[in-house]
């Protein structure tokens, strides 16, 4: 009977992953440690490695976009509570 085939979460991948990049013990030791194939590892390992450098790029990026964004809110904010404002004059005016 085959084995099915079990869903990983990225903490899990990312455990896995850390592990063998630490090379404390050996691929075939972790893979049997986790319960996964030493293939699964090598994969693991090779994704860990090739996105690290993402991890630092898109993490300045996005705190740039966050910022602009918060900006062009508080803008926003600010126009509006001068249009409330004004209308709240105009509305006192016909009373």
């Amino acid at each position: 009977m085959a084995k099915t085939k079990r869903p990983r979460g990225a903490e899990f991948k990312a455990k896995v992953a850390l592990a063998a990049v630490q090379e404390q013990k050996t691929v075939q030791q972790i893979a049997t440690l986790y319960d996964v194939h030493p293939t699964q590892v090598h994969q693991w390992k090779k994704q860990l490695v090739v996105g690290a450098a993402s991890v630092f790029q898109t993490g300045s990026g996005q705190l740039v976009a966050q910022q602009s964004h918060e900006a062009e809110l508080y803008e926003q904010i600010g126009r509006l509570n001068m249009e409330l404002d004004w209308l709240k004059k105009k509305v006192a005016g016909l009373d």
